[in-house]
């Protein structure tokens, strides 16, 4: 079995996953730590090694706001922030990979980018065990980057001294690491020639911003965007969506006043708790992407609108509820006519759950067009807080890691969550969810979504196919962006 791997950095030991035949090797950097002068920079590389490095455990998690709450009252305190005691550090630029021990070579990859708005998350949340994915002869890579103000501030000074790396630091973090996984991943058994990104929610969007930078060609074979964020939620009030580099750098320059540094070379001399929690305390929103001229040239969210984007083929859904309060409450079935329609959009409290449709049947209509296959995940979730297909439980069952879960599952849910790896599992190899399932048996045809005949997979009980007409908003979108 194989436990020790050479890197261009060092030799890397990791350890027996729950299946020995699997070996996970967690907490390697790929970057320097970006500290003290690094911080607010473009990743810098990583120093080698000597010896053996011990890759037995998660490494710190990026800095962010404690994210264990009351469980009574929060649903992601119930669900997966359980542990409030996470080691937490500025120096965070570490990945972690699950793959089979038994030597083989030239394996698919799927390099994970987890979510949390781009300003909480990491990789070590217990739903993001790759040991199931990787029991398909997968090789499971997940990534950490910097979130929130290290991860996203703009500032005039930082473009003065880097005007190619102006912010994006988080994208850039995700970049760098899976340049690095393209590199090396052949140690490990993995093909560099066949990598997936792939992400859920703030992942998801760091999906697109990947498919969106032209320095990305080459770098990735395709994509999977998993509630990724086309619409803005609660009325923009976040702020966790695109800025023109203008408008990021004057949000960094308040935030320097609110620190009380009158330029770049006195911020980077604050420890990482104090930029922190003046962060979490500042009135002026969240942090997130800029169009910088570099990395991002436009805004992610309309990746599906340009064709220039990196063209691959793209796995994309949304569960059925997402941050509604349940399925039934549904924003577009409020608004009024046709000229009131998109601005009540805008302007609505929760995000349009058919604004993925609208993208994916977007990209169906562009020229150069690669395979495009939908998803609805709309299974029954158990628990006494009746959740509703919440936005991102899904995450349980795509990684199919439901036993680590407190909801009482039953068989079905088991054999659903089986079913949604083997998809999974075939996209990443082949670009096509179709084939077989881990037992040899042929899936149910996941249909390619055409505009001429558009279907979906739903996820309910079991999966099955379905239509998917166009709601009302999806046609005004339609008629308004592609006549």
């Amino acid at each position: 079995m194989i436990r020790r791997v050479k890197t261009e950095n060092g030799w890397v030991r990791g350890l027996p996953a729950a299946d020995p035949r699997i070996t996970s090797y967690k907490g390697i950097p790929f970057a320097a730590p970006p500290v003290g002068n690094n911080r607010w920079r473009a990743p810098q590389p990583c120093a080698d090694w000597q010896g053996d490095l011990q890759a037995y455990a998660f490494a710190p998690i990026p800095m962010q706001a404690n994210c264990a709450g009351d469980p009574a009252k929060d649903i992601y305190a119930r669900e997966w922030h359980v542990d409030p005691e996470l080691p937490m550090s500025e120096d965070c630029l570490y990945l972690n990979i699950w793959a089979p021990a038994d030597g083989r070579q030239n394996l698919p990859v799927y390099v994970w980018y987890f979510g949390g708005g781009l300003q909480v998350g990491n990789t070590a949340e217990m739903e993001f065990d790759g040991e199931r994915i990787a029991r398909r002869g997968i090789v499971v890579v997940s990534v950490s980057y910097r979130l929130n103000a290290f991860g996203f501030l703009c500032h005039p000074d930082i473009t003065k001294e880097a005007p190619d790396a102006a912010g994006n630091f988080g994208f850039l973090d995700q970049q760098c690491a899976t340049r690095w996984v393209k590199r090396n991943i052949a140690a490990f058994g993995g093909d560099p020639q066949n990598i997936t990104i792939g992400g859920q929610s703030a992942g998801g969007m760091s999906v697109c911003a990947q498919m969106t930078c032209p320095a990305n060609e080459g770098l990735f074979q395709r994509a999977i965007v998993q509630s990724g964020t086309f619409a803005q939620p609660y009325r923009a009030r976040m702020g966790i969506f695109t800025r023109t580099l203008k408008e990021a750098e004057e949000q960094g320059r308040q935030f320097f006043e609110a620190l009380g540094v009158k330029n770049l070379e006195e911020a980077r001399q604050l420890d990482a708790r104090t930029i922190e929690d003046v962060s979490l305390s500042w009135p002026w929103g969240c942090w997130s992407e800029a169009i910088d001229g570099t990395f991002s040239t436009y805004p992610s969210g309309e990746w599906y609108l340009h064709d220039e984007r990196i063209q691959c083929p793209v796995l994309l859904g949304e569960t059925s509820s997402e941050f509604m309060a349940s399925p039934d409450d549904n924003a577009p079935a409020r608004f009024g006519d046709r000229a009131e329609m998109l601005q009540n959009l805008l302007q609505a409290n929760e995000p349009d759950i058919h604004t993925i449709g609208f993208a994916i049947r977007s990209a169906s209509r562009r020229k150069h067009r690669h395979p495009l296959y939908a998803y609805l995940f709309d299974a029954d979730i158990p628990g006494w807080d009746y959740p509703g297909t919440f936005h991102s439980v899904d995450l349980w069952f795509f990684f199919e890691t439901l036993a680590k879960c407190w909801r009482p599952f039953t068989g079905k849910h088991y054999d659903l969550a089986r079913q949604m790896c083997d998809y999974w599992a075939n996209f990443i190899r082949t670009g096509d969810p179709n084939g077989e399932d881990s037992h040899g048996n042929p899936l149910p045809n996941w249909p390619e979504l055409t505009e001429t005949d558009p279907q979906r997979m739903c996820f309910k009980a079991e999966a099955g196919s379905e239509p998917w007409p166009l709601s009302p908003l999806e046609r005004f979108l339609l008629d308004e962006h592609l006549k």
